[in-house]
């Protein structure tokens, strides 16, 4: 057994300049931890595989294709492949979300 916290994972690189933490990494499927700060978003992109989106806490406001919408804790929100989508946090709280990519993409993300 593996247990993990993100507050004990360093924070990932990544092109959107928000908190981001590896937690699961295989050749099959990958997680990450977002904590997005009051104002704070990730770049709108596109990734080559279906990525589920699980609210942890607080309510981003989540674009997917056209649809924009602000979702809130416990809520999980799917994202097709091959399709724009982007995470905001226009709120005055933090945003705690986990990004579920599956299958682990193979090609890069497209930054839009």
């Amino acid at each position: 057994m593996e247990i993990r916290n993100y507050t004990k994972l360093g924070i990932a690189n990544n092109p959107h300049g928000v908190q981001a933490t590896k937690m699961y990494d295989t050749d099959d499927a990958q997680i990450m931890h977002l904590l997005l700060k009051a104002g704070e978003s990730l770049k709108e992109h596109i990734t080559p595989v279906d990525v589920a989106f699980y609210i942890l806490e607080g309510s981003p406001t989540i674009l997917v294709g056209e649809e924009k919408i602000q979702v809130k804790k416990d809520d999980i929100v799917e994202s097709p492949k091959d399709i724009p989508h982007c995470i905001y946090n226009e709120t005055d709280e933090v945003i705690r979300v986990l990004v579920m990519k599956l299958p682990k993409p193979t090609k890069k993300t497209i930054m839009l």
